[in-house]
């Protein structure tokens, strides 16, 4: 059992040997379990020098050997579901001399990625839909009437998510030739595992069980009454000792619950499901962390590991210690516990990312008033509705990327019936290393657009907190969207008069140029302001914009620049020209936000700057806009009267 990240690079020459699969599949079933343990310590080593998930990793290693071992990969197809637990995947199929890329700009995603590799079969990041995807490529199979096997890999958390049973059901009325692993790493489906468990799957695996059911099938299929019989003695037996009848009752020949890092055991029973047809779950038993102690011990902590950086020989001399930044979340975290202690209808939900997103606090001093209703996020904003309508005020707290999966619950339930809903947005914005699949570009687009909703965009961490009190005091559906990590630095203790909604407030006066800044890139803005000596507005609102400050504006400047961290297509900067076409105001307006791409992975800074969103890609942007301006100026008229350009 390994305690320590090992700081070198381990001795392993058994994993050396294996470049693919096919390598893989060269060696004995015995030499597999030492392959196991040196692909644990090449893990805990590779993600130590870069960071990223590595607990659920650690639980699959066995699994992700026997995967490979026994399915011809890539033509069979491996759709893994979430991502975290595929960096063992990554090591054996031609990536692990890559691997110290991993998460960094140009290197290795931290998620399944369909253009890296052609076993990545299915892009993910986002949790319950590999089921779907398998079963969409096993009909595609059927209609080729080629011989390939599908997989999907899924964690009993994922399993919490309605879109994993609807695929389920739609895989049992196909009948579709599909296996699903449900990985269940956390007992939350069922603890029995053990010598019986074990000697079951043993037996509903074996050919000789599976010969004689299939063909008890055909003859008993004849005398209708005693072919129910039948299948419901063999429901009940399996019933006894497994889960196994729900899985059963959906249409799929279950197996299991199994050990998981029993790697014969589990090439036995893949073998065997792989030879049978139709809709099969193989159900496992792990244990996040596996193999290294600290991790096992604590699941939640470890389930994903900065970069460890070596220990300096000497330690620096410290002259002067700067306080410590305090996180979004836990700022929101702050605010939360806050309001519940003024408003005993305050309830309190989650997808689940109770840590996430900071409610670790709030969940221990009230636990009556919160929810963590799992990977669910389309039945967490209606539940909320529905609190809603009895008079109570849910806060829901939501990353941008996961409201994205309950926009109709968000439009349907909560805006069209004008509900008093507050969401708190997280990870808005670029968020670096997760890269594009967790990225919260489009929040204030897709935000926007909708009736009834307010939304706050805080430039710092006191601002964030009383624009959660403000929304929150709003009597409808409102949105406050901050970013992942740490701001500026501002203390939240002062005692300043809450904004008033849709209006914001002007920094600094200059001439010329006009900022109008959306959010938490005001420390950029602020710079560029300075040295253009341009005007600086903090506009905190997206809806409702401030239109007094904006007619002021336009009367006063030549051009007017918006600064988001959100796409420009339909975002905050796409409000403003609304309003002055709206108005018939003519003025310059130049749009500075995230590009219409899906950015790559890299820390934040590296995917601003790529933006053209860190202080000197925005100041080149204004500086380029007012050359064309100051050109165009000196541009000869046409008899119409209009400039030829």
């Amino acid at each position: 059992m390994l305690t320590e990240i090992p700081h070198h690079r381990p001795d392993t020459p058994l994993l050396d040997q294996v470049n693919s699969p096919a390598d893989l599949r060269n060696l004995s079933e015995e030499q597999l379990p030492e392959l196991a343990e040196q692909l644990r310590m090449f893990l805990l080593y590779t993600v130590g020098k870069t960071g990223g998930h590595f607990g659920a990793g650690l639980g699959v290693v066995e699994l992700t050997i026997a995967l490979h071992y026994v399915y011809n990969t890539p033509e069979d197809r491996l759709v893994w579901d979430v991502g975290h637990q595929t960096y063992p995947h990554k090591i054996l199929t031609e990536r692990r001399e890559m691997m110290h890329s991993m998460r960094q700009l140009d290197g290795l995603a931290g998620f399944p990625k369909r253009g890296e590799s052609d076993y990545d079969t299915f892009g993910v990041g986002h949790s319950s839909t590999s089921i779907s995807a398998a079963l969409g490529m096993a009909v595609a199979s059927e209609v080729e009437e080629n011989d390939r096997n599908m997989v999907a890999i899924i964690g009993d958390g994922a399993m919490t998510a309605g879109m994993a049973f609807e695929a389920l059901n739609h895989a049992s009325h196909l009948e579709s030739d599909m296996l699903v692993v449900l990985n269940d790493n956390n007992m939350s489906i069922s603890p029995n595992v053990g010598g019986l468990a074990n000697y079951f799957s043993k037996i509903w695996a074996s050919k000789l069980y599976t010969d004689f059911r299939e063909g008890s099938k055909k003859v008993l299929s004849k005398i209708p009454q005693a072919w129910e019989l039948a299948r419901k003695t063999e429901e009940h037996v399996k019933g006894m000792v497994s889960p196994g009848t729900l899985f059963e009752e959906l249409g799929f020949y279950y197996i299991g619950p199994i050990d998981g890092h029993d790697l014969p055991r589990l090439i036995h029973d893949l073998d065997n499901l792989k030879k049978l047809k139709g809709p099969k779950l193989l159900h496992i038993i792990t244990k996040k962390g596996k193999g290294f102690a600290p991790a096992e011990k604590d699941p939640v902590g470890y389930h994903a590991l900065n970069k460890i950086e070596p220990k300096a020989a000497v330690k620096p001399v410290v002259t002067e210690t700067k306080p410590k930044k305090i996180k979004y979340q836990d700022v929101f975290g702050h605010w939360l516990c806050q309001a519940a202690h003024k408003n005993d209808k305050l309830i309190a939900i989650t997808p689940a990312m109770c840590e996430g997103s900071g409610m670790v606090d709030f969940a221990e001093q009230f636990p009556e008033r919160f929810h963590d209703v799992a990977i669910a996020e389309q039945h967490s904003v209606t539940f909320a509705a529905g609190l809603a309508c009895e008079g109570y005020k849910p806060v829901v707290a939501i990353y941008s990327t996961f409201l994205q999966r309950a926009y109709d619950q968000l439009v349907h339930d909560v805006a069209l019936q004008n509900l008093d809903v507050t969401f708190a947005i997280d990870r808005a914005g670029l968020v670096g290393e997760d890269g594009p699949t967790h990225a919260g570009s489009f929040d204030l687009s897709f935000l926007r657009c909708i009736p009834n909703m307010i939304i706050a965009a805080p430039s710092d961490e006191f601002e964030c907190q009383q624009l959660l009190d403000v929304s929150f005091e709003f009597e409808g559906p409102s949105a406050v969207r901050y970013p992942r990590g740490t701001g500026p630095g501002t203390a939240l203790d002062q005692d300043l008069p809450k904004p008033e909604i849709g209006k914001g407030r002007t920094l600094r006066t200059g001439a010329k140029v006009a900022i109008l800044n959306f959010g938490a890139l005001l420390d950029r803005t602020r710079s560029v302001a300075e040295e253009l000596n341009a005007t600086l507005c903090d506009m905190r609102w997206i809806k409702p914009i401030d239109e007094a400050l904006i007619r002021e504006i336009a009367a006063n400047h030549e051009l007017i620049v918006t600064v988001e961290e959100n796409t420009i297509a339909g975002g905050a900067g796409a409000s403003v020209s609304e309003f002055l076409n709206t108005e018939c105001i003519i003025c310059n307006v130049l749009h500075c936000g995230l590009p219409d791409l899906f950015q790559d992975h890299g820390k934040r800074e590296q995917l601003l700057e790529q933006a053209g969103l860190d202080a000197n890609g925005i100041k080149a942007k204004i500086v380029e806009r007012l050359e064309k301006l100051d050109a165009i100026k000196h541009l000869p008229l046409t008899a119409s009267g209009l400039k030829n350009t």
